[in-house]
């Protein structure tokens, strides 16, 4: 289990911006997660600004939890406390294939404490699949580019720039937007991946 802070920028591109950026910064890792979304039916979690999800990788699995950080320090980027709890391959395919289950682990833990009464109504209502590159950027600030699909076919391509000094995040992503010729906004700027795939669903 792990808990950490997760301060992020987190922008969509053009698609032809995201494989420039792709084709310029050398390549630390790229792999493929599957991310599934939980929620009630009546989006308990999302009234509490919570997204709780269970991501499967080729060999190992986690579930992860982000929740409002209750002491931000700093108000310029998407700050969220992370919760996760690893998970084997085979444990994970099993949970999804269910699509409603109790939570176990520090995440059940956190559900019991604030949503004791409501948790046995988490059940899967979405998911996504998601290429994601990590690349050594400028500043020696590492990259996160994504490119997702979605149960409806819809595809997109972001990128995330997660650091812990929001200086460093500020200084690198007005390096990108001037080199690459984007710029954050209120279309662009903060979405996440759950909302996206809450947009554009199928009925599981």
């Amino acid at each position: 289990m792990s808990k950490n802070r997760e301060i992020e920028a987190k922008t969509l591109l053009h698609r032809e911006t995201y494989q420039k950026i792709v084709n310029d910064f050398p390549v630390k890792s790229d792999f493929v997660q599957e991310n599934y979304y939980f929620d009630t039916p009546d989006k308990l979690l999302k009234k509490h600004h919570i997204s709780l999800r269970i991501r499967i990788y080729s060999d190992h699995a986690e579930q992860t939890m982000k929740v409002p950080d209750p002491n931000p320090v700093q108000r310029s980027y998407h700050e969220v406390i992370e919760i996760n709890d690893n998970l084997t391959h085979a444990q994970a395919k099993e949970l999804v294939a269910k699509k409603h289950f109790a939570f176990h682990g520090n995440i059940g833990q956190y559900l019991t404490a604030h949503f004791a009464k409501e948790q046995d109504a988490l059940s899967l209502f979405t998911w996504s699949k998601t290429r994601r590159i990590l690349m050594n950027g400028p500043q020696d600030c590492e990259l996160t580019l994504d490119a997702t699909s979605y149960p409806d076919g819809y595809e997109d391509f972001e990128l995330e720039i997660e650091n812990d000094d929001p200086v460093l995040i500020t200084k690198v992503l007005a390096i990108l937007e001037s080199t690459y010729n984007f710029k954050q906004d209120s279309s662009t700027t903060n979405k996440s991946k759950i909302f996206r795939a809450s947009a554009h669903k199928n009925n599981i």
